[in-house]
């Protein structure tokens, strides 16, 4: 019996120490290092919000490759209206890190890496994932800031590589209740000019409060995600780990658009007000609803002529009428009945903000929403004399 005993014990500690050494082995049998890069921000408007990629290495094959979901070619026919109508393709590519790394330290923007600690198979499932990806006939995507970008991709790669077991750490702000325009809003804060043209020609879609994946359209939370994330419960990755120190963050520059709507606010409201400044008033009224009329036309064009998602749904064409583009140039008596809509019209654009269905730029569109208003005004008062 005890010999017995003996053998079955030695049977199960063989079995046991073999099923071990092959789990230790499924581990990670795949030689690969796969990664999170995050790229800082930098000085051109695409660069903004920064970047993201991902970095494989296979220590067996001696490569090491960066994915990079953000490529499109800039000599692509008719490049400018393919971007403007949303219909430019952008594609993933494979090269080399030293690439990479290289182009970021030229222009002085930084990389920080995130290293996954999963198993061999899960890094494997996520090489293959991007390999079939870079395929040619796999590789290119209809581009989308918000929904569709090369944050967003990478964000979906790890989700369908590691499965439903794998979840993102909740890096929505404490606040809540966050919307699209609002977050990238923050990014803005030193390019006035910019920030006030894109929330021009932004609609109302985006002033949806985001759910934990949508914040992760931008690269910076989709880090923070990651950095939290878990597997069957076990962290995903270790530290986050500085691989080049980028430029520093400028100051918030003066903000020139608030001043030059202020200006034109002034000698409107001025002209239209003041007798010995009444030349002033025409052309400013004339001036600002052909500027108006143009941006409101712009807004229709870019929401119903393109596959811009961001871009539907624009209410600012409430107070930027396209129909005073025709205005401008005509006579403003007999018009009062347009007055009259137009400064309802206006009233409705900021109960709209009040109520958060579409936030305006109102600190800087103020002076001209006062500026219509008097002009309207004018128009009524000439339509009665």
């Amino acid at each position: 019996m005890l010999f017995r005993f003996f053998s079955l014990l030695a049977i199960v500690t063989v079995f046991s120490v073999s099923s071990y050494a092959q789990d230790t082995v499924l581990i990670d049998n795949s030689h690969l290092q796969v990664s999170l890069l995050t790229c800082g921000s930098g000085d051109e408007i695409y660069e903004t919000f920064g970047h993201t990629a991902i970095r494989v290495v296979d220590s067996v094959a001696g490569t090491d490759m960066v994915y990079n979901y953000g490529t499109f070619d800039g000599y692509t026919e008719n490049f400018e209206l393919q971007f403007m109508r949303g219909k430019l393709l952008y594609y993933v590519t494979c090269y080399p890190y030293s690439v990479f790394l290289q182009e970021y330290a030229e222009y002085r923007r930084s990389i920080e890496e995130q290293v996954l600690m999963v198993s061999g198979g899960a890094k494997q499932s996520i090489s293959n994932y991007l390999k079939n990806n870079a395929r040619d006939e796999n590789k290119y995507y209809k581009y989308d800031f918000f929904f569709d970008n090369c944050a967003t991709r990478i964000r979906d790669v790890f989700r369908y590589a590691l499965g439903v077991k794998f979840k993102y750490a909740d890096v929505l702000p404490k606040e809540g209740n966050i919307t699209f325009r609002q977050i990238i809003n923050r990014f803005f804060y030193r390019t006035h000019g910019e920030r006030v043209g894109v929330n021009l020609l932004l609609g109302s879609r985006i002033d949806k409060p985001m759910t934990n994946l949508d914040i992760m359209f931008l690269p910076d939370y989709l880090r923070d995600g990651l950095a939290g994330a878990t597997l069957k419960g076990k962290p995903v990755v270790g530290n986050t780990v500085k691989v080049l120190d980028g430029s520093p963050h400028k100051p918030a520059g003066f903000n020139w658009v608030l001043a030059i709507t202020i200006a034109i606010g002034l000698l409107t409201i001025a002209g239209l007000v003041l007798p010995a400044a009444k030349p002033i008033g025409s052309v400013m009224s004339f001036t600002v609803l052909f500027i108006t009329g143009f941006l409101g036309c712009l807004m229709l064009v870019m929401w119903f002529a393109t596959d811009h998602q961001g871009c539907q749904n624009n209410y600012n064409v409430l107070w930027a009428l396209p129909t005073n583009l025709i205005i401008a140039f005509a006579s403003k008596r007999n018009k009062s009945r347009y007055a009259v809509v137009g400064i309802i019209l206006i009233f409705v654009s900021l109960a709209l903000h009040m109520l958060k269905v579409q936030e305006l730029a109102l600190l800087e569109l103020s002076p001209v929403l006062l500026s219509l208003l008097f002009i309207y005004g004018s128009i009524i008062k000439k339509s009665k004399n």
